[in-house]
Protein backbone atom coordinates (compact mmCIF):
# COMPACT_ATOMS: atom_id res chain seq x y z
CA UNK A 1 0.00 0.00 0.00
CA UNK A 2 1.13 3.85 -0.29
CA UNK A 3 3.68 4.77 2.04
CA UNK A 4 2.51 8.35 2.38
CA UNK A 5 0.13 10.01 0.16
CA UNK A 6 -0.43 14.15 -0.37
CA UNK A 7 -3.10 16.11 -2.82
CA UNK A 8 -1.87 19.36 -4.15
CA UNK A 9 -4.95 21.87 -4.55
CA UNK A 10 -4.26 25.56 -5.53
CA UNK A 11 -6.10 28.70 -4.76
CA UNK A 12 -6.36 29.31 -8.37
CA UNK A 13 -5.87 28.12 -11.98
CA UNK A 14 -2.40 28.49 -12.92
CA UNK A 15 -1.01 29.17 -9.93
CA UNK A 16 2.53 26.87 -9.84
CA UNK A 17 0.44 23.60 -8.84
CA UNK A 18 1.99 21.32 -11.57
CA UNK A 19 6.03 23.12 -11.19
CA UNK A 20 5.02 22.36 -7.25
CA UNK A 21 3.88 18.51 -7.48
CA UNK A 22 6.80 18.08 -9.82
CA UNK A 23 9.26 18.96 -7.85
CA UNK A 24 7.92 17.51 -4.82
CA UNK A 25 7.48 14.07 -6.48
CA UNK A 26 11.28 14.61 -7.65
CA UNK A 27 12.41 15.03 -4.90
CA UNK A 28 10.65 12.02 -3.00
CA UNK A 29 10.87 9.75 -6.22
CA UNK A 30 7.30 9.48 -5.32
CA UNK A 31 4.64 7.83 -7.47
CA UNK A 32 2.57 11.05 -9.04
CA UNK A 33 -1.18 10.80 -10.24
CA UNK A 34 -3.69 13.48 -12.35
CA UNK A 35 -7.63 11.89 -11.45
CA UNK A 36 -8.81 14.13 -14.38
CA UNK A 37 -7.34 15.89 -17.68
CA UNK A 38 -9.42 18.77 -18.95
CA UNK A 39 -7.49 20.16 -21.81
CA UNK A 40 -4.98 17.94 -23.83
CA UNK A 41 -3.70 20.77 -27.43
CA UNK A 42 -0.92 22.31 -25.60
CA UNK A 43 0.16 19.54 -23.56
CA UNK A 44 -1.04 17.87 -20.02
CA UNK A 45 0.02 18.27 -16.57
CA UNK A 46 1.28 14.34 -16.56
CA UNK A 47 3.24 15.34 -19.31
CA UNK A 48 4.44 18.22 -17.66
CA UNK A 49 5.62 16.04 -14.78
CA UNK A 50 7.16 13.72 -16.43
CA UNK A 51 9.35 15.99 -18.02
CA UNK A 52 10.32 18.44 -15.00
CA UNK A 53 10.01 15.98 -12.26
CA UNK A 54 12.95 13.22 -13.70
CA UNK A 55 10.69 10.30 -12.70
CA UNK A 56 11.04 7.51 -14.51
CA UNK A 57 7.77 6.47 -16.92
CA UNK A 58 6.67 3.84 -14.54
CA UNK A 59 6.31 6.25 -11.31
CA UNK A 60 3.71 8.46 -13.96
CA UNK A 61 0.18 6.85 -13.37
CA UNK A 62 -2.25 7.80 -16.48
CA UNK A 63 -5.15 9.69 -16.06
CA UNK A 64 -8.35 8.01 -14.82
CA UNK A 65 -9.85 10.46 -17.58
CA UNK A 66 -8.13 12.57 -20.13
CA UNK A 67 -10.81 14.79 -21.69
CA UNK A 68 -9.75 16.91 -24.76
CA UNK A 69 -11.42 21.03 -24.28
CA UNK A 70 -9.30 23.01 -22.07
CA UNK A 71 -12.19 24.18 -19.26
CA UNK A 72 -13.93 22.59 -16.00
CA UNK A 73 -13.82 19.37 -16.00
CA UNK A 74 -17.52 19.15 -15.31
CA UNK A 75 -17.99 20.70 -19.13
CA UNK A 76 -15.17 19.45 -20.77
CA UNK A 77 -16.60 15.90 -19.74
CA UNK A 78 -19.95 17.15 -21.48
CA UNK A 79 -18.71 18.23 -24.64
CA UNK A 80 -16.59 14.92 -24.71
CA UNK A 81 -20.07 12.83 -23.99
CA UNK A 82 -17.53 11.40 -21.28
CA UNK A 83 -19.77 10.85 -17.67
CA UNK A 84 -17.56 11.09 -15.27
CA UNK A 85 -17.87 8.43 -12.41
CA UNK A 86 -16.93 9.66 -9.25
CA UNK A 87 -16.37 6.18 -7.77
CA UNK A 88 -13.71 5.25 -10.54
CA UNK A 89 -11.39 8.02 -8.75
CA UNK A 90 -9.72 6.71 -6.13
CA UNK A 91 -6.17 6.80 -5.41
CA UNK A 92 -4.38 3.96 -6.78
CA UNK A 93 -2.39 1.42 -4.92
CA UNK A 94 1.27 1.84 -5.06
CA UNK A 95 4.26 0.69 -2.99
CA UNK A 96 5.45 4.48 -2.56
CA UNK A 97 4.54 7.76 -1.93
CA UNK A 98 1.91 8.80 -3.89
CA UNK A 99 1.70 12.88 -4.83
CA UNK A 100 -2.59 13.68 -6.42
CA UNK A 101 -2.96 16.77 -8.50
CA UNK A 102 -6.19 18.51 -8.61
CA UNK A 103 -7.30 21.13 -11.00
CA UNK A 104 -7.62 24.72 -10.44
CA UNK A 105 -9.08 25.39 -7.39
CA UNK A 106 -10.39 23.29 -4.75
CA UNK A 107 -13.93 24.24 -6.15
CA UNK A 108 -13.74 23.31 -9.06
CA UNK A 109 -16.60 21.06 -10.25
CA UNK A 110 -15.90 17.61 -11.33
CA UNK A 111 -19.76 16.71 -12.20
CA UNK A 112 -22.68 18.61 -12.00
CA UNK A 113 -22.62 17.79 -8.15
CA UNK A 114 -19.53 16.97 -6.77
CA UNK A 115 -16.07 19.38 -6.82
CA UNK A 116 -12.62 18.47 -5.41
CA UNK A 117 -13.19 19.47 -2.03
CA UNK A 118 -15.76 16.59 -1.73
CA UNK A 119 -13.36 13.92 -3.30
CA UNK A 120 -10.49 15.87 -0.84
CA UNK A 121 -13.04 15.20 2.15
CA UNK A 122 -13.70 11.24 0.80
CA UNK A 123 -9.81 10.57 0.64
CA UNK A 124 -9.10 12.05 3.91
CA UNK A 125 -5.32 12.30 2.59
CA UNK A 126 -3.08 15.30 3.64
CA UNK A 127 -3.29 17.99 1.24
CA UNK A 128 -1.03 21.15 0.16
CA UNK A 129 -2.32 24.56 -0.75
CA UNK A 130 -0.16 26.11 -3.60
CA UNK A 131 -0.68 29.90 -3.57
CA UNK A 132 0.82 32.57 -5.69
CA UNK A 133 2.45 35.71 -3.45
CA UNK A 134 1.10 38.28 -5.62
CA UNK A 135 -1.89 40.41 -5.32
CA UNK A 136 -4.81 39.23 -4.62
CA UNK A 137 -3.57 35.88 -2.56
CA UNK A 138 -4.18 36.62 0.95
CA UNK A 139 -8.31 36.42 0.00
CA UNK A 140 -7.67 33.17 -2.50
CA UNK A 141 -5.88 31.48 0.24
CA UNK A 142 -8.05 32.05 3.19
CA UNK A 143 -10.98 31.53 1.22
CA UNK A 144 -9.27 27.70 0.11
CA UNK A 145 -8.00 27.04 3.70
CA UNK A 146 -11.73 27.85 4.88
CA UNK A 147 -13.38 25.35 2.14
CA UNK A 148 -11.19 22.75 3.11
CA UNK A 149 -11.94 23.25 7.01
CA UNK A 150 -15.51 23.74 6.44
CA UNK A 151 -15.48 19.98 4.59
CA UNK A 152 -13.16 18.28 7.30
CA UNK A 153 -9.88 17.95 4.73
CA UNK A 154 -6.86 17.63 6.31
CA UNK A 155 -4.38 20.45 5.55
CA UNK A 156 -0.64 19.33 5.35
CA UNK A 157 0.48 23.99 4.62
CA UNK A 158 0.99 26.20 2.11
CA UNK A 159 3.07 26.30 -0.65
CA UNK A 160 3.70 29.66 -1.96
CA UNK A 161 5.15 30.57 -5.53
CA UNK A 162 6.91 33.58 -6.83
CA UNK A 163 8.51 36.58 -5.41
CA UNK A 164 8.66 36.73 -1.71
CA UNK A 165 5.82 38.93 -0.23
CA UNK A 166 6.72 38.39 3.23
CA UNK A 167 3.68 40.06 4.98
CA UNK A 168 0.93 38.39 2.43
CA UNK A 169 2.84 34.56 3.83
CA UNK A 170 2.87 35.23 7.23
CA UNK A 171 -0.86 36.44 7.54
CA UNK A 172 -1.69 33.84 5.50
CA UNK A 173 -0.50 31.26 7.56
CA UNK A 174 -1.23 33.11 10.68
CA UNK A 175 -4.75 33.68 10.31
CA UNK A 176 -5.43 30.56 8.38
CA UNK A 177 -3.77 28.46 11.38
CA UNK A 178 -1.58 26.47 8.47
CA UNK A 179 2.11 26.00 8.24
CA UNK A 180 4.14 27.51 5.40
CA UNK A 181 6.18 24.47 4.10
CA UNK A 182 8.15 27.41 1.98
CA UNK A 183 8.29 29.31 -1.12
CA UNK A 184 9.34 28.13 -5.14
CA UNK A 185 10.33 31.38 -6.82
CA UNK A 186 10.09 32.18 -10.60
CA UNK A 187 13.06 29.84 -11.95
CA UNK A 188 14.36 30.68 -15.57
CA UNK A 189 14.96 28.50 -17.55
CA UNK A 190 12.74 26.22 -16.21
CA UNK A 191 14.11 22.64 -16.50
CA UNK A 192 14.71 19.64 -14.26
CA UNK A 193 17.96 20.38 -12.85
CA UNK A 194 17.38 23.62 -11.74
CA UNK A 195 13.77 22.94 -10.63
CA UNK A 196 15.04 20.37 -8.58
CA UNK A 197 17.94 22.44 -6.85
CA UNK A 198 16.19 25.41 -6.16
CA UNK A 199 13.63 23.14 -4.08
CA UNK A 200 15.92 21.52 -2.18
CA UNK A 201 17.15 24.83 -1.03
CA UNK A 202 13.78 26.44 -0.09
CA UNK A 203 12.24 23.78 1.33
CA UNK A 204 12.85 21.46 4.16
CA UNK A 205 12.36 17.68 3.11
CA UNK A 206 11.68 16.55 6.51
CA UNK A 207 8.27 18.42 6.39
CA UNK A 208 7.22 15.68 3.93
CA UNK A 209 8.73 12.95 5.87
Amino acid sequence: MNKAQYVITGTDTDVGKTIFASALAGALKAHYWKPVQAGTEDGTDTKTVRQLSGLSDDHIIAETYCLNTPCSPHLAAEIDQVTIDIAALQPPIVDNILIIEGAGGALVPINRTTCYADIFADWQIPTIIVARTALGTINHSLSTIEILRNRNVPIHGIAFIGDEVSDSQNIICDMGEVRSLGRLPIIDPLNADNLSQVFHHHFDMKDFS
